[in-house]
C-alpha cells in the first residue's frame, strides 16, 4: 500500500507503516528527525501521487480549543480561517482512505464532529491526550493495549521553545495501531 503521512516531521507514523511492509512517505515543512523517505515541503506538492491511504496531522496551533483565549485574534487576522481551509483541502483530496488527526478543536463546530476520539492509554501509554480522528474510507481505530495510569503529561509540559514539537509527536502505540489496522484495509 502507498501511504502518505502528511505534516509529520518525526517519522513515527511513517516508520510504523514501513515496518508493516508498506511504501510510506512522510511530508512536512520541517526536515525529518528520523532517516527515511521524507519530502520536505508543502504536502500539497505530493497530494496527486496515486496514494492508497493518507494520515494527516495538520498544525493545530490555530484550531485547538486549548488556545481558545486567542481565538478572537486568530479570527481577526485570518489564521483560523486559513488553518480550517488547509484541513478542508486535505480532506477533499482524491486519496480514497484518509485520517485527519487533531486535538479537540474548532473543526467539530466548523466542519463536523470527529468520527472518533482516542487516548494514548488505549494503545499502551499511561497518559491522557484526547486525539480526534476524522475518517474517510477507514474503520474506527480499535484499542490495542489499555493500560492503567492517566497522566496528563503533555498538558502539563512547562513552556519551552521545543514544547510544540514535543506535544505534536504521535505516540508509537497509536502509530503501530494505525499501520496494523488501516494498512490492511483494501479498496
Amino acid at each position: 500500500m502507498r501511504v502518505l503521512i502528511g505534516c509529520e516531521f518525526s517519522g513515527t507514523v511513517r516508520d510504523a507503516f514501513r515496518a508493516a511492509g508498506h511504501e510510506a512517505l512522510s511530508c512536512d515543512l520541517l526536515e525529518t528527525e528520523a532517516p527515511g523517505p521524507h519530502y520536505q515541503g508543502d504536502v500539497s506538492d505530493v497530494l496527486d501521487y496515486p496514494w492508497d491511504l493518507a494520515v494527516f496531522h495538520p498544525p493545530c496551533t490555530d484550531l485547538a480549543v486549548s488556545g481558545a483565549r486567542h481565538f478572537e485574534a486568530k479570527r481577526q487576522d485570518g489564521r483560523q480561517q486559513a488553518a480550517v481551509s488547509f484541513v478542508m483541502h486535505l480532506a477533499r483530496s482524491a486519496i480514497p482512505r484518509i485520517a485527519i488527526e487533531n486535538p479537540i478543536s474548532v473543526l467539530s463546530r466548523l466542519w463536523r464532529k470527529p468520527d472518533q476520539i482516542i487516548q494514548p492509554w488505549q494503545f499502551g501509554h499511561g497518559e491522557t491526550k484526547a486525539t480526534c480522528l476524522w475518517l474517510k474510507g477507514l474503520p474506527l481505530l480499535q484499542p490495542t493495549h489499555v493500560v492503567e495510569g492517566r497522566q496528563a503529561r503533555i498538558h502539563h509540559m512547562p513552556p519551552s521553545p521545543e514544547r510544540w514539537k514535543l506535544r505534536s509527536r504521535t505516540y508509537p502505540g497509536i502509530a503501530e495501531a494505525m499501520a496494523a489496522q488501516w494498512g490492511s484495509v483494501s479498496a
